[in-house]
């Protein structure tokens, strides 16, 4: 790695091999602490990830943390807010995992989240979402919610293919579409001068228009077939390795039936083609309903089922996130677009107990990078206050432990976590809404697990 500012510890490399990695024991991991809040999680997260390999496997294995920079604390340090050197170590060292990062506001780049994940081509967002006993919940039911999220990490609108309004570029766009496709920029309500003024001649007669300019925002929305079978295909692994029942494809192709649309048909073709009897699809239900009825098609289902196949089944994005409320038991596996993907992982979350538990793993299953992070914000108003809560920090690092292939570690953090929730003795966050708890420093919690492991 041509690299003059960071100089990576003593340890091994992760390698990869036919979509397989090797792991040495004591792989190098790049690290960002993250801004805000980062300091104080990561320094409670990194003597639990510690702790757990410990304890798990003595003094056989121990990971070797490489510290590298993105967001604030790198545009402190190097004036760039995302420096090669930290893109070239999670490359070169195929793992690695980061607290909270500032977007920059303004010019620059849109978010440094989404560029890591770019770069590196990390097209599945994984997201668990499960109840730890205990954890505060809105809802009644939160034990319930057991769901691995496969979100698409690199298309969609977060492809960030987007001019503003009034700009050359989305202008011709504009021109672009009035000239070849008149009858689609028809449906742009204002793209032109007389449009504005034929609207407000009927909205506002006494007021002139000539001088309200024609600006509208354009955004692509990018949604290939090979973006959709290597997501549908790593969720479909996932669950039949995994022992799940169904992968759901949660879309919105009754309404974008050519993006969204094209999602669930693509889904629905790859997971018969890859893996054959080893599935069920409702569109080959559908089909077996046409030729023979439904009654041979629920039959053909049942028996599918009952000799282990996964049920592969579609829903419409805004019915999913009410059922998921209603019926989370429904719901096992989840395959999605990008923005369905943030929306439904985050409206998840609130189900048992908040963003600040949530954790995340962004990941290229062919060429084995990932990079793991905590799923919630930097809150700089606790920043260095020792307060805050290190549990989606903690839960990827149980997550990136379990990618690695070390279950014995993730295991006693899981074991740990519940236990330290159990005791009562907890982070303010959960302190204010569980009855009889003790509020503990954000490093006191982190020792809580540690002690519960």
């Amino acid at each position: 790695m041509a690299n003059t500012t960071l100089t990576p510890p003593a340890g091994g490399k992760i390698t990869v091999s036919g979509g397989k990695l090797t792991v040495p024991n004591n792989p190098i991991i790049p690290f960002i602490r993250g801004d805000g809040t980062g300091a104080d999680i990561w320094a409670a997260s990194e003597r639990v990830f510690d702790a757990a390999v410990q304890k798990a496997y003595g003094k056989d294995r121990k990971i070797s943390w490489f510290e590298v920079f993105a967001g604030e604390t790198a545009k402190n340090k190097f004036d760039n807010w995302l420096p090669d050197e930290t893109v070239e170590a999670f490359k070169e060292y195929l793992v690695g995992i980061k607290g909270p990062l500032t977007t920059p506001i303004g010019g620059g780049i849109r978010s440094l989240n989404v560029a890591l994940r770019q770069m590196l081509d990390l097209y599945v967002c994984l997201r668990p979402v499960q109840y730890f006993t205990g954890v505060p919940s809105p809802v009644k039911h939160p034990e319930k919610v057991d769901m691995i999220i496969f979100r698409e990490n690199t298309e969609d609108i977060y492809a960030g293919i987007e001019y503003a309004g009034g700009s050359p570029e989305s202008q011709k766009v504009l021109d672009f579409l009035q000239q070849n496709f008149p009858k689609d920029f028809a449906k742009i309500r204002f793209g032109t001068k007389d449009a504005i003024a034929g609207y407000m001649k009927i909205a506002s007669p006494d007021h002139d228009a000539s001088h309200i300019p024609v600006q509208v925002g354009i955004g692509i929305k990018p949604v290939s077939n090979v973006g959709t079978i290597r997501l549908v295909k790593s969720a479909v692994e996932y669950a039949l390795k995994h022992k799940r029942k169904s992968v759901t494809l949660v879309h919105k192709g009754n309404i974008m039936k050519f993006t969204e649309g094209a999602f669930r048909d693509w889904g629905y073709s790859a997971s018969e083609r890859i893996f054959g009897d080893k599935v069920y699809t409702w569109a080959k239900w559908e089909r077996t309903k046409k030729e023979k009825g439904e009654v041979a098609a629920n039959d053909e289902q049942k028996a599918a089922l009952k000799n282990g196949a996964v049920l592969i089944k579609d829903a419409i994005a805004d019915i999913t996130l009410q059922q998921v409320l209603t019926r989370p038991e429904d719901f096992d596996v989840i395959a999605t677009l990008n923005l369905n993907g943030d929306y439904l992982s985050d409206a998840l979350a609130a189900q048992v107990g908040g963003i600040g538990i949530a954790p995340g793993g962004n990941i290229n299953y062919v060429t084995g990078h990932a990079i793991f992070e905590a799923t919630h914000g930097t809150a700089p108003k606790y920043a260095n206050l020792d307060r805050v809560n290190p549990g989606s920090v903690v839960l990827s690092g149980e997550m990136m432990l379990r990618y690695l292939g070390w279950e014995e570690a993730a295991d006693l953090i899981i074991k740990g976590l519940n236990g330290a929730i159990a005791s009562k003795r907890v982070t303010y966050d959960f302190a204010r809404q569980m009855e009889g708890a003790t509020e503990i420093k954000c490093s006191e919690f982190g020792q809580n697990m540690i002690d519960h492991m």
